[in-house]
């Protein structure tokens, strides 16, 4: 049994959100973290939109991150470890969850100091494949003062949790409204979903 697979799922259970320390180890954060700077550095990074397909809108009054989406066809190792890291987690959720997720989509998500991306939800009005969001965070000696954290809504209920390097967060992507604060220092994360085809 993987212990942050459970650690991640019971406290879902629990609480609807689920969360996990070191579910990536300190080695793999680290190098997808020089994955996505060196992206950076190269300009492939692209300013995140808001909506699917043809209704996608590109408005730094909702959205200011900038992403690059992980492809197997890269055959980065970094990335294929990762790969193999949420295949082997989307295994045991399958098997002991019975959630029959078939597929996943995952971005390095980069926000310059002065970004945030507003509160949303990240299931499409118009397709419901986005089952779980998941978000596994890169920044090594986050301290608060750094601010971008992820600000969950529930109900009355807002939880605060800081993007702290190994961290995973995971929850329904239909259900809770989130959004990340106002980041005051350069905030790095592999984001993505657990998709129902």
């Amino acid at each position: 049994m993987n212990v942050s697979f459970e650690t991640l799922i019971t406290s879902y259970v629990e609480d609807k959100v689920g969360i996990a320390e070191n579910f990536l180890s300190h080695d793999l954060c680290h190098n997808l973290k020089e994955n996505l700077l060196s992206f950076n550095d190269s300009d492939l990074l692209i300013l995140a939109g808001v909506g699917n397909e043809g209704k996608m809108v590109h408005n730094q009054l909702i959205r200011s991150d900038k992403i690059y989406w992980l492809d197997k066809k890269h055959n980065n190792a970094f990335e294929a470890e990762f790969f193999d890291t949420m295949d082997a987690f989307v295994a045991y959720l399958n098997e002991n969850c019975f959630t029959s997720i078939k597929s996943y989509e995952f971005h390095y998500s980069l926000y310059e100091a002065g970004s945030f991306y507003r509160p949303h939800l990240d299931q499409f009005e118009d397709d419901s494949k986005r089952q779980f969001s998941m978000m596994n965070y890169l920044n090594a000696d986050w301290q608060k003062k750094d601010g971008g954290e992820l600000l969950i809504h529930q109900n009355q209920h807002k939880q605060t949790i800081a993007p702290t390097q190994g961290k995973t967060v995971f929850f329904k992507s239909d259900e809770l409204l989130h959004e990340v604060v106002l980041t005051n220092k350069r905030r790095m994360s592999v984001t993505g979903w657990l998709k129902r085809g």
